[in-house]
């Protein structure tokens, strides 16, 4: 499966990125694979993994702050496995050419 998702403390001042770098070292840190861009991160794998990791980050917000925002959006494809090169990799394909990732 693939979980998107985005994950902030709010009240936490203007600026988050040293709080969104202590989520992002978890989720380097689990292993599972992984893409992570300006506005959200996808990780890739089975229900009970990535929902540990999803809890860890959440977990590790709370512990300095009192609120924490969280967007999370899945696609769960049984048999899918690489999805989070196979479904770049199939468009490009499908376009015959580089696209900007």
């Amino acid at each position: 499966m693939l979980i998107q998702f985005s994950i902030f403390p709010t009240g936490a001042g203007e600026s988050v990125s040293g709080e969104v770098a202590r989520v992002i070292d978890i989720i380097d840190r689990s292993g599972l694979p992984y893409k992570t861009s300006a506005m959200s991160t996808i990780i890739e794998g089975e229900w009970d993994e990535v929902m540990a990791v999803v809890n860890q980050c959440r977990l590790k917000l709370k512990e300095t702050n009192k609120r924490v925002y969280m967007v999370l959006t899945m696609d769960d494809r049984k048999d899918a496995v690489n999805r989070i090169t196979g479904k770049i990799e199939s468009l490009k394909n499908k376009l015959k050419r580089d696209i900007n990732t």
